[in-house]
C-alpha cells in the first residue's frame, strides 16, 4: 500500500494481523547482505521490524511503515518538523482505514508519537521507547545534530571513528539527511512537555534502558545525551499522570530497542489497553 506524504513522496505500508490497529514505524522487511552484517556488528537485529510485526500481529492489526528508512532515503531537509511527521503518520492511518489506532515508536519516532498523541484524539494507546516523555534532551539533540550537519560535507578521510555506534553511523550521513534532523530539533526547542502530557489521556507506556546514555565527543558537539536519568527523575510524576514506566537496568539504547526486549512489555500493554477499549 503506497501512501503519499506531506512533500509528495510516497512510502510503502504493510498490513498484518487482525484486531485493533497498531501503527509501527519500522521496516517489516529483514535487511540482508552487507548492511545486515554491519548492523549486527553494532549489536542490531536485521529482522528487528519483522519480529515486532510478527510479535504483535497475533492480537492486533499491525500497520508497518519504514519511516526512518524513508527519510534517510528521501530526505526532507527543509520540511521535517513535528507537524509534518504527524501529518505523515495520519496519512498512513487514513490509507489503512484506521480512524483510531495505537502507536509504538523508539528514539526519535517515539518523540514523534508523543507529538502525535498531544495533537490528536485518534490515538488509542501510546508506547514510547528510548525517549523520555518528560525532561527530554531537546537542546542537547539540537547541539548534536547541528554539529553533525556541520561535518556532513567534510571529506571522510578527515574523520576518525569513535567506537560509538550511534555517533559513528551519523557521520556517514549526507548534508540533506543531517539538515532534516537539525531542522526537526530546532522546531522543538520551545516544546512544552507538561502541557503536552496534560493533553494525552490514552493509555501510555514508557520503556527506557537504565544505561541509555550516549557520549557525543568532539566534533559531534562534545555533549552527553542522557536519556535514562530523566525517566528515573520523573518516574513517580509520570506514574501519577497515568504512565506505565519500565526502566531496564544496565541496557543501553541499542540493547533496549531489540524486539526480544520490548515485546514482553508491549504485548501485554497493548493487550490490556486495546481490549478495554474494544470490550
Amino acid at each position: 500500500m503506497l501512501v503519499r506524504l506531506h512533500d509528495g513522496a510516497t512510502i510503502d505500508a504493510e498490513i498484518h494481523g487482525r484486531g485493533p490497529v497498531v501503527l509501527l514505524p519500522v521496516n517489516p522487511t529483514p535487511i540482508e547482505g552487507p548492511a545486515a552484517d554491519e548492523l549486527r556488528r553494532w549489536g542490531g537485529d536485521p529482522a528487528h521490524g519483522r519480529t515486532l510485526v510478527d510479535g504483535l500481529a497475533d492480537r492486533c492489526t499491525v500497520v508497518a511503515f519504514d519511516y526512518e528508512g524513508h527519510v534517510l532515503a528521501d530526505p526532507k531537509p527543509d520540511t521535517l518538523t513535528a507537524d509534518t511527521i504527524c501529518a505523515d503518520v495520519l496519512a498512513v492511518a487514513d490509507a489503512a482505514g484506521a480512524d483510531r489506532f495505537a502507536f509504538y515508536g523508539y528514539s526519535w519516532t517515539a518523540l514523534s508519537g508523543l507529538q502525535l498523541a498531544a495533537r490528536t484524539d485518534r490515538i488509542t494507546a501510546l508506547a514510547m521507547g528510548g525517549w523520555p516523555p518528560l525532561g527530554a534532551p531537546y537542546q542537547g539533540m539540537l547541539q548534536v545534530t547541528t554539529a553533525t550537519h556541520a561535518m556532513a560535507a567534510d571529506p571522510p578521510a578527515t574523520r576518525a571513528q569513535t567506537g560509538n555506534a550511534w555517533a559513528d553511523a551519523e557521520f556517514t550521513m549526507s548534508e540533506p539527511q543531517t539538515r532534516q534532523f537539525m531542522h526537526l530539533y530546532q522546531g522543538l526547542q520551545d516544546f512544552d512537555e507538561r502541557a503536552a502530557l496534560a493533553r494525552i489521556g490514552c493509555p501510555r507506556l514508557c520503556l527506557m534502558g537504565g544505561a541509555d546514555t550516549i557520549d557525543y565527543v568532539e566534533p559531534w558537539g562534545g555533549t552527553t545525551i542522557d536519556l535514562a536519568t530523566p525517566v528515573r527523575v520523573h518516574q513517580a510524576e509520570l506514574e501519577r499522570l497515568g504512565w506505565e514506566v519500565h526502566v531496564l537496568d544496565n541496557l543501553d539504547h541499542m540493547q533496549t530497542m531489540q524486539a526480544a526486549t520490548v515485546l514482553p512489555m508491549l504485548k501485554p500493554f497493548f493487550g490490556r489497553a486495546l481490549s478495554e477499549q474494544t470490550g
